[in-house]
């Protein structure tokens, strides 16, 4: 059904389609800087299988939580149990709950032991991280592991080029805890349409 060839660039592995050429981001796109990640993640699509039916969404919106210094970060105050993942591999998923009902996904970035991810925050026409992971059935099940067509929920760089005139930075969202300085630090990336 889908032949995969090796690029030359090592961030992607390109899946032939009937369609469309499709490159499937890999670990390595994953490990640099973590704003650098987040400005390239928009236009990319987040791709989720569900049995034998595939969901792809351009990604619209996210926000980068970067490190230690990041008041508004799990990981401001060090590891813990809930937190764990973000100071592991790039490239593996990191969800946990809010509220007690709702599913946040985010991607680990950077390197290793160094703690920072990204929220998705919008996808398709789906704006809010709750209502994207219950439409797209994501749930701790996924905390950990890889994005990856073997878990059934990865990213994919489809060809499109976004101009940079249409990415809009501003601070994040409800992250009012996290002081002055790191509430208004204009980590939340948005698509302009």
């Amino acid at each position: 059904r889908h032949e995969t060839v090796h690029t030359l660039r090592s961030s992607c592995r390109r899946v032939v389609d009937s369609a469309y050429m499709r490159k499937i981001l890999s670990k390595n796109f994953f490990e640099m800087d973590t704003l650098k990640v987040a400005e390239n993640l928009l236009g990319k699509y987040l791709v989720r299988k569900i049995g034998d039916k595939e969901i792809a969404l351009k990604i619209n919106e996210i926000e980068a939580y970067d490190g230690f210094e990041d008041k508004a970060s799990h990981a401001h105050k060090g590891r813990t149990d809930r937190n764990k993942i973000m100071f592991g591999e790039a490239g593996n998923w990191y969800v946990y709950l809010v509220y007690g009902m709702h599913d946040m996904l985010n991607i680990v970035t950077g390197k290793k032991d160094y703690p920072a991810a990204i929220l998705i925050r919008g996808a398709g026409d789906i704006s809010w991280p709750g209502r994207l992971t219950k439409f797209l059935k994501i749930d701790k099940k996924l905390n950990g592991k890889s994005a990856s067509v073997k878990t059934g929920l990865w990213f994919e760089d489809r060809g499109e080029s976004i101009d940079k005139k249409k990415i809009k930075r501003t601070s994040r969202i409800g992250v009012n805890y996290a002081g002055s300085i790191w509430a208004k630090k204009n980590y939340r990336f948005i698509l302009l349409f």
